[in-house]
């Protein structure tokens, strides 16, 4: 066994918090992670979270939303998992390719370096060579020299073999690392038994058994119940899990994940933290913006309903960044936001008028593929015609300019040639450059981009500025041959990129609010900058419910 500190792994000053999940998957660790990261954070340390998670796909791109929830996407690029999206919204800090790692992603990268002979002929194995590049990844960001803490989240549950690599490379990490560098938290459940009436704990037993089996011994115990833990409770679990009693954490359910970062404070997982790594300089939490926010949130006086429109809403994570910009944009408005799922497979001519009865405003989501899309178009008819609050993002970009081909400027056959590639009026197509590349992410305009929005238009005025950059994830784009004829019909391009003319936003300036941008408003917004895109469109649902 090596020497502590004899590797590359004490090159770094910044302290490694690493977050493992057991007795089943969906306790929370990216809530768990991202509420820690804000205390910190508010105490005036540099921090930052990265996802590890344990599936062969190189990254969450050409999975299916029902599988994995939605693919969030960086500004560089990376399509990744969605808990990037809770650390950006929590930290208001921009996350990156290096904050996400597949086990694709990883033996993806071993492979090829087998293939061009880096390993000299040895025998490549999971240990060391798939490991060493595992913790690698792991330091990262904590050798830039921009973090004081690095908290890395371990996908799945401990007991999957897909976990197995990255718990082993964790436990070398723990003995390379220097001293008080690192801890090992743990979140677990603690079922409440209704015939008996009582939390129990023999699961979280279990947990850490497989755990400290695998050569980890957790600092800190983070109970997710339904129920408060009684104190002698936590003696048990301090007892039979070796840790302190004040290292066993309860975490009950919330309200809001919002509410997390608080009730974390309360139970003072920071505080122990900080001292089981010995950081130096930090401050008392300031989160005085942060319970304006939630303030705000749990004590609206408006209330409005918005229809979202997709082919996935039966799964809410297939909409996460969506559902939370809501969330953030009603806090700013005072308002409490209500998302009604229509699923746009069951829209038709007859029933549209019902299933959009009652709404403030309707959003046509983004997504890929034919399934649902004439029931999109008929829900922009609807909204376009009844002056009804809209907002498009993405393929509901698309839809509204399908929509108003179709029913104002007379191209019945127009379409998208993604969904009918013989359309005789290719009002949305792929850019010619993209038409030989075969590899499903290549064709795709990935991460950020910038855009110039038109002085005085509805969105200019939503972000009061003029030049903004939004993130990309989409392989069609609107067909410019078409341009002037909408513009001359009363749809305005108000936002397009600088460099390519590639139109951006679509707006019409005599309806109350229909705005669409091809790009994901949702990536951006966070509990600190709520969207302005979506602070204007619950305003104008507002207006609307006003009437």
């Amino acid at each position: 066994m090596p020497d502590r500190n004899s590797t590359s792994a004490a090159a770094t000053t910044a302290k490694f918090i690493f977050v493992t999940g057991g007795v089943t998957s969906s306790l929370g660790k990216g809530i768990i992670s991202a509420s820690l990261a804000k205390l910190l954070q508010a105490r005036g340390f540099r921090v930052t979270i990265q996802k590890f998670d344990p599936y062969i796909n190189i990254d969450p791109g050409t999975l299916n939303p029902y599988e994995h929830g939605e693919c969030y996407v960086t500004d560089d690029g990376a399509e990744t998992d969605l808990d990037l999206g809770h650390y950006e919204r929590f930290l208001n800090v921009p996350t990156s390719q290096a904050n996400n790692v597949t086990t694709g992603r990883i033996y993806d990268h071993v492979i090829t370096k087998e293939r061009e002979g880096a390993y000299l002929g040895k025998t490549v194995q999971v240990v060391p060579h798939i490991t060493d590049e595992i913790k690698r990844r792991m330091l990262l960001l904590g050798q830039t020299g921009q973090f004081d803490v690095v908290i890395t989240e371990i996908g799945g549950s401990i007991g999957d073999i897909e976990s197995l690599p990255f718990v082993e490379s964790v436990r070398q990490l723990r003995w390379e690392l220097p001293e008080n560098s690192s801890l090992v938290i743990h979140l677990t459940l603690l079922p409440y038994l209704k015939a008996a009436g009582e939390l129990k704990t023999k699961p979280t037993q279990h947990s850490v058994r497989d755990l400290r089996s695998a050569g980890l011994q957790p600092d800190i115990l983070v109970c997710r119940s339904e129920y408060p833990i009684p104190a002698e409770m936590r003696r048990k679990i301090a007892l039979f899990c070796n840790v302190n009693i004040n290292s066993v954490i309860e975490s009950l359910d919330a309200d809001s994940i919002y509410s997390v970062p608080l009730l974390m404070l309360k139970e003072h997982l920071d505080e122990r933290v900080i001292k089981k790594l010995k950081l130096q300089g930090g401050t008392h939490p300031d989160l005085e913006a942060w319970k304006d926010f939630l303030g705000r949130l749990k004590n609206p006086t408006e209330e409005v309903t918005i229809a979202l429109v997709g082919k996935y809403v039966e799964l809410p994570d297939a909409y996460k960044s969506i559902i939370e910009a809501f969330v953030h944009a009603g806090a700013q408005n005072e308002c409490k936001v209500t998302v009604r799922s229509v699923q746009s497979d069951h829209i038709n001519a007859d029933n549209v008028a019902q299933l959009l009865h009652g709404v403030d405003g309707v959003l046509v989501a983004p997504g890929f593929g034919e399934r649902g899309f004439e029931g999109k178009i008929l829900a922009v008819q609807h909204v376009r015609e009844n002056g009804i609050p809209f907002f498009g993002i993405c393929l509901g970009m698309q839809v509204a300019v399908v929509e108003f081909a179709r029913n104002v400027l007379g191209l019945k056959d127009a379409s998208s040639t993604e969904m009918d590639a013989q359309t005789a009026n290719p009002v949305i197509a792929m850019m010619e450059e993209q038409k030989n590349i075969t590899q499903k992410g290549g064709t795709m305009r990935l991460g950020a981009y910038d855009c110039e929005l038109r002085k005085g238009s509805k969105a200019a005025k939503a972000y009061g500025r003029n030049h903004i950059s939004e993130r990309h994830r989409h392989r069609y784009e609107f067909n410019n041959d078409y341009l002037e004829r909408y513009e001359e019909a009363g749809m305005l391009a108000s936002g397009r990129n600088p460099e390519t003319g590639l139109v951006e936003v679509v707006e019409l300036p005599n309806h109350p609010w229909f705005v669409a941008g091809q790009f994901h408003p949702e990536l951006k917004s966070t509990v600190q900058n709520p969207h302005p895109l979506f602070v204007r469109f619950v305003k104008a649902a507002i207006q609307f419910r006003k009437g």
